[in-house]
């Protein structure tokens, strides 16, 4: 299963680093839009969080680097939701280059947020409702192999 392309964008100069590609940080910043779009796609833009007090917090998130970008290489970023429930989305996020190159995996948890107490909340009704749908058509069969991943040195025994 693909997911669904929320961004298509390119690598800017200013995102070049001493090694003649797209710095790490930048991988970040091209899948914090995508957490930016997934709230526009389930319904929490500007208007909303200012007259419900609520929008989402990044709760954890693992980075995957698979490939360099180049200087003006064309990108899109794809959505996978792969879990959530009453307040959390699990998301899943992939960076592909030019030529369909699989550069960059991001595994997201989100927490809907009351901004008023400052506590997790559960979404709204309607932003429940559009997360089921994005739910609905974007579930892979499986996790991607990056997913649920545990960062460590392997021993050889």
């Amino acid at each position: 299963m693909t997911g669904k392309v929320i961004i298509e964008d390119h690598v800017r100069k200013e995102w070049i680093d001493y090694n003649g590609h797209m710095n790490d940080a930048e991988y970040v910043r091209a899948f914090s839009w995508g957490v930016d779009r997934f709230m526009k796609l389930i319904g929490i833009e500007d208007i909303f969080r200012e007259e419900q007090n609520y929008t989402m917090f990044t709760l954890e998130s693992h980075v995957c680097y698979l490939a360099e970008m180049k200087l003006d290489e064309p990108f899109e970023v794809q959505l996978q939701m792969l879990d959530y429930d009453a307040k959390r989305a699990h998301v899943f996020f992939e960076l592909y280059g030019e030529g369909g190159k699989r550069a960059a995996t991001s595994e997201q948890m989100l927490m809907g947020m009351d901004q008023t107490s400052g506590r997790p909340a559960p979404f709204p009704d309607e932003v429940f409702a559009k997360v089921k749908e994005l739910a609905d058509s974007y579930t892979p069969k499986e996790k991607p192999k990056e997913a649920g991943r545990v960062i460590g040195i392997r021993r050889k025994k």
